[in-house]
């Protein structure tokens, strides 16, 4: 009678699996929730995305709205940097857009040649065995990734004026938050502050100015690498006798912004570019100019520039600007990874104040 007892209940379950199930339904939960933030983010993509562009505008126009803050009102401070701003956006495109509109028209012409010299050379010349129908299914391939990125930028909607209306409407509140921003920052930092619960209080504010350091250095050190990148590149491409040398080193500068595959992307189009304008050798030169210019870039420029504050390994940032590309198009694609690196260190920062003040209670 005992031993029935004992046996007719249901059978014991083996600990490591009942520890798995804990596990898997809380990390189910957990995937469940960040699914559905993202999902709702992606539904507020015309409203996240120009705030996140006015806290980027915010940052670089900060030192000039703080330093006039002294003499001046608060909204004649904001006012005034946003005039700064404005100004040197209509100066760089007075200075670059004619030159780039005289050139533009051959460029995508000059791409799609130097392509196909390339498809050539591949399927006639290289010591692979590479089938032009292959090397024809990888160029639609890429060209329909890249249309469903374009796509994606505008919020699904493929009509051409409507997506131009689109982002006029998104620089428009972007510009009208950060002038808010400018304006009304430290304010509404102070009231975000106070409805933190009292004991997060202490813990808030260093967290925040961390992630407002790393915005800083990562926007510095991008604008720097782009500079030294776009320099380097643009005279390779000159001395090879390449032409269209305005148009890609605006490129180079451009795509430093994106970590990893922006230098790459520009990399690649300045040897196309040098192929056809200026032949092999010019394209061999422009090459080696930016292989060479990307590896002192990425192990002695970066590091020094960006430092330990943006410290992120490479498969993180490969994933992050992938990521941002497929939930928010080409803006998710440039803003993916300073978003990540400020979040990354602002909760590094919350962690290591939480341990500082536990180890100070124990």
């Amino acid at each position: 009678m005992a031993d029935d007892r004992r046996t007719s209940g249901p059978p014991p379950v083996d600990r490591r699996v009942d520890l798995l199930a804990a596990y898997s339904w809380r990390l189910l939960v957990i995937a469940a929730t960040v699914i559905a933030a993202l999902y709702l983010l992606k539904l507020l993509s015309p409203v996240v995305i120009p705030v996140v562009i006015a806290v980027f505008l915010t940052r670089l126009l900060s030192p000039i709205s703080d330093r006039l803050r002294g003499r001046l009102r608060p909204g004649f401070a904001a006012g005034i940097a946003m005039v700064v701003l404005l100004g040197g956006v209509a100066g760089l495109s007075w200075l670059i857009v004619p030159p780039i509109a005289d050139e533009a028209a051959t460029l995508g012409d000059t791409v799609t040649t130097a392509v196909d010299d390339v498809e050539d050379w591949l399927v006639n010349e290289s010591p692979w065995e590479v089938s032009r129908e292959a090397v024809d299914r990888f160029r639609e391939r890429l060209g329909n990734a890249l249309g469903d990125l374009v796509r994606s930028s505008g919020s699904q909607v493929v009509d051409g004026a409507t997506l131009v209306a689109e982002m006029i409407a998104g620089l428009f509140l972007a510009l009208l938050f950060t002038f808010f921003l400018l304006r009304d920052g430290a304010r509404f930092a102070t009231w975000a502050q106070g409805r933190l619960p009292s004991r997060h209080r202490g813990r808030a504010a260093p967290a925040a100015e961390r992630g407002w350091f790393v915005l800083g250095r990562y926007l510095r050190g991008a604008a720097i690498l782009g500079v030294v990148e776009s320099i380097a590149i643009g005279l390779g491409l000159w001395l090879a006798g390449g032409s269209l040398v305005g148009p890609v080193m605006i490129l180079t500068f451009l795509a430093a912004f994106v970590p990893i595959l922006g230098a790459i992307v520009a990399g690649i189009v300045a040897v196309l570019v040098a192929l056809v304008t200026g032949g092999v050798t010019s394209a061999v030169i422009v090459g080696i100019v930016a292989l060479v210019v990307q590896q002192l870039d990425n192990d002695l420029l970066a590091p020094w520039i960006y430092g330990r504050a943006f410290a992120l390994h490479p498969v993180v940032i490969l994933v992050s600007v992938v990521a941002g590309g497929a939930l928010f198009g080409i803006a998710g694609t440039l803003l993916a990874v300073p978003v990540v690196a400020v979040t990354v260190n602002v909760f590094r920062e919350l962690r290591g104040t939480e341990t500082s003040t536990t180890s100070r209670s124990g």
